[in-house]
């Protein structure tokens, strides 16, 4: 069993390990490589997750298995959400989990998390966005009663890429 822990920003140089290393292994080997270190070089730096921990609309938890972050979730409320910025749902904007840690049903304690606190906070759904070519992702998400609702894109370096936006209601 995970315990979840609000990542505060002197936890950033371990949510930059983790996050690099859990993208990197989840998405390096299908992307070009010169368009994969155009996204990464910008998106996982310490002044960028700094920025997002300290964005009020914004907050980071990690899974923890004793004292070792093992996996994160993002959630992004209001104005920090990619889409709709409605402040009746909320996004999960990042769930990752070590790939030596998967298979613990770490993920879903994480996404459970998420759509607990979201019934806590009295919201009306939850929402995230899944690479259509993350067919994983999609089935597990379709397991967790998310249903597909429409698509935006995705840009990695110059790669065009679309995400499957998928929502479940509270």
């Amino acid at each position: 069993m995970v315990t979840i822990k609000k990542v505060l920003p002197f936890d950033v140089d371990t949510l930059l390990t983790l996050g690099r290393k859990t993208f990197y292994d989840a998405f390096e080997h299908v992307n070009n490589p010169e368009d994969f270190e155009a996204y990464t070089s910008v998106a996982f730096t310490r002044e960028q997750l700094l920025s997002e921990i300290n964005n009020p609309d914004a907050v980071f938890y990690f899974a923890m298995l004793g004292d070792e972050a093992v996996g994160y979730i993002k959630l992004n409320y209001r104005d920090a959400q990619a889409e709709f910025q409605d402040p009746k749902g909320v996004e999960v904007s990042r769930i990752y989990v070590l790939a030596d840690q998967q298979g613990k049903k770490i993920g879903n304690q994480l996404l459970d998390f998420a759509i607990n606190k979201a019934i806590e906070d009295q919201l009306q759904y939850i929402w995230l966005g899944v690479w259509e070519h993350n067919h994983a992702a999609m089935r597990f998400y379709e397991r967790n009663g998310f249903k597909a609702v429409g698509t935006h894109h995705f840009w990695v370096g110059n790669d065009k890429q679309t995400d499957i936006l998928v929502r479940r209601q509270l």
